[in-house]
């Protein structure tokens, strides 16, 4: 038993020294008021330091993208800081390359403000908001994923289809604090006063078991974005878009936002894979999609079809069946052929890999790969 005692008494013993030092750092560093200089003194912030930057910058309603609610496991933080703060820590570094780390690119959520500090982040950032919304609806479009949509109270949010917000979870009987996690959204930009996501329940999964389980229409809950960089290009390239699941969500947004605001003829493939006919969904909103944009194609494909699911459909991995279109139906003649793919970071590679071959570089493939 002692080669399980010992890395158990090690590890608690390096949380109570963490604890210590936090507490000792707390109590003995008082360091005052200090300067915040953001994208070259565009905005400026003066903040009590000693807390984290990411926590600092939110307490002034300066909101970076975290999908961890800043418990440093997701990497989505990341800021160029300006001035010297030390070397990067190791719980940095998993999350950044060593280009990333020669450019002195920091983890938000990891480094404390101490001194005055400056720091670029996206300009895009600035707009990101905090929302205090009510759930409208929840429904089941299947077994386990979930529609929610969130009224905004009268505020109203601007957005790309194709961007995510982050809910905030409050505590329950999972966590004792609040945490954040990102999703898609489904709804259109023309709706500036709700918010829709859809989210798939992960077994222990924070965020989703508490959807799942919890979430009551009538509540209130934070809603903080809109965040990220997934979005279609403007032009007349051929739109590849493969997901699954809930990566359904940003395709929603961007085929809605494309037939309001005329964007009509472009040609849109849209691949969708599931395992069988119960993980189907928006199968009739998808076919009705095609009867109004001339151009686009929905290709519903099931890996692991079930005896009675009367499926007459492609089968097998939304792969092979990319594959397959790519080489027998889609035409590539005089166009530029796009991919936009959502998923899981095994099933975006894997559609990488296809695309490659195919003859689509990798500088026109764009995706929201989950974490």
């Amino acid at each position: 038993m002692s080669y399980l005692i010992a890395p158990l008494a090690i590890g608690a013993i390096s949380g109570v020294m963490a604890a210590l030092i936090a507490i000792v750092d707390l109590i003995t560093n008082n360091y005052g008021e200090v300067n915040i200089a953001i994208n070259g003194g565009k905005k400026n912030l003066a903040v009590k330091g000693g807390s984290p930057l990411l926590l600092t910058l939110s307490s002034e309603k300066l909101f970076l993208p975290s999908a961890c609610g800043g418990r440093g496991s997701c990497g989505a933080c990341k800021c160029k800081v300006l001035t010297d703060i030390g070397p990067h820590l190791p719980t940095e570094t998993p999350y950044l390359t060593p280009e990333e780390q020669k450019d002195n690119v920091r983890l938000a959520c990891q480094i404390k403000v101490k001194a005055d500090i400056g720091i670029d982040i996206p300009e895009d950032l600035f707009n990101v908001k905090q929302f205090h919304a009510t759930v409208l609806s929840i429904k089941d479009v299947t077994y386990d994923i979930k529609e929610v949509l969130y009224d905004l109270n009268g505020e109203t949010v601007e957005f790309e289809s194709g961007k995510y917000v982050q809910l905030v979870i409050p505590p329950y009987d999972k966590i004792k604090g609040s945490t954040q996690r990102a999703y898609s959204m489904s709804s259109r930009p023309s709706n500036k006063t709700q918010i829709e996501v859809l989210v798939r329940l992960v077994p222990g999964g924070i965020a989703t078991t508490y959807v799942h389980e919890h979430l009551k229409v009538g509540e209130k809950m934070d809603l903080i974005g809109p965040f990220g960089e997934f979005k279609r290009t403007p032009g007349h390239s051929v739109m590849l878009c493969i997901a699954g699941g809930s990566g359904m969500a940003p395709f929603k947004s961007m085929l809605y936002d494309m037939l309001e605001t005329g964007e009509k003829d472009r040609e849109v493939w849209y691949f969708f894979g599931a395992r069988s006919t119960r993980d189907m969904f928006y199968l009739e909103d998808m076919r009705d999609l095609e009867t109004k944009l001339p151009n686009f194609h929905f290709v519903p494909a099931l890996s692991e079809p079930e005896e009675g699911d009367g499926w007459d459909g492609p089968t097998g991995l939304i792969t092979d069946v990319l594959d397959t279109y790519l080489k027998q139906h889609i035409s590539a003649e005089g166009k530029t052929l796009e991919g936009y793919l959502c998923g899981s970071p095994g099933m975006i590679d894997a559609c990488n890999r296809v695309m490659n071959e195919n003859g689509i570089t990798q500088d026109n493939i764009y995706y929201d790969k989950f974490a």
